[in-house]
């Protein structure tokens, strides 16, 4: 059994990951970590990776900051780490990088198969497209703090190495008055906020004739749990680095 630990357990995902390992004999759900002082029933909680039981594996699903520091953390006790935490500095990315030294970190915007999936099929389709305009929308939930979401920016990266070009190049985040004819390699993002949307990623490529549109649509949160607790299983004794879920899946 892998003893597992889950950072922002009393959040939307990291508490669908902690019931997901509940019901999951492959795992010994040692604790949660939450900042808030809510309890979960069965779980002992803790405020940080310091004061938590030992484990094997920390799965995060928290905010930026807390994330670098929980990942810090479980580092220096030689855990690996599972976290889908998006909107990360360019310091706290090299904080990332750091910890990644010494454990196995599994990275991902998005732990479902289906938008890795995806992902796949946007790089191949934007390789074998050219000449068409690329668009990516996506729609989350109103409490979503980050835009355009950690899955977009994927499929934005996918677009763009299919392509043979970089997204810091072609990326275009903001269109608002007089912008212009759109100009040729474009890859344009169009970001809605609302409601309880788990999550609604569509890649568009429009050519004078055709449209096609490649889409994955969450339906229940436990869809990003089970990614992470196979992500878990995954990196459990894999060598220091940061990997992917196309790693985990065995994608590439």
């Amino acid at each position: 059994m892998i003893r597992l630990l889950v950072a922002g357990a009393t959040g939307q995902t990291g508490g669908a990951s902690l019931e997901a390992a509940r019901s999951d004999d492959r795992f010994e759900l040692v604790g949660g970590i939450s900042s808030s002082k809510k309890e979960v029933a069965g779980c002992p909680m803790s405020r940080t990776v310091a004061d938590a039981p030992d484990a094997d594996v920390l799965i995060d699903f928290t905010l930026p900051g807390a994330s670098v520091a929980l990942i810090r953390d479980a580092a220096k006790r030689g855990m690996a780490v599972v976290t889908g935490t998006t909107g990360l500095s360019d310091e706290q990315e090299a904080e990332i990088r750091k910890a990644a030294e010494s454990v196995p970190i599994v990275r991902s915007g998005n732990f479902s198969l289906g938008v890795n999936m995806l992902l796949a099929l946007v790089e191949e389709a934007a390789a074998k497209l050219d000449g068409y305009d690329i668009e990516i929308a996506e729609t989350h939930h109103r409490r979503k703090v980050d835009a355009p979401s950690g899955t977009a920016l994927m499929l934005g990266e996918a677009a763009a190495r299919g392509a043979g070009v970089t997204l810091s190049e072609r990326g275009v985040f903001d269109r608002h008055g007089q912008t212009g004819p759109r100009k040729e390699g474009e890859i344009g993002f169009s970001v809605q906020r609302g409601g309880g949307i788990k999550g609604d990623h569509t890649v568009s490529f429009f050519g004078e004739n055709d449209v096609i549109s490649l889409s994955h649509r969450a339906l229940d949160r436990r869809l990003f749990a089970e990614g992470a607790l196979r992500a878990a299983l995954w990196v459990n004794g894999k060598a220091p680095g940061i990997y992917t879920m196309r790693d985990v899946l065995g994608l590439d």
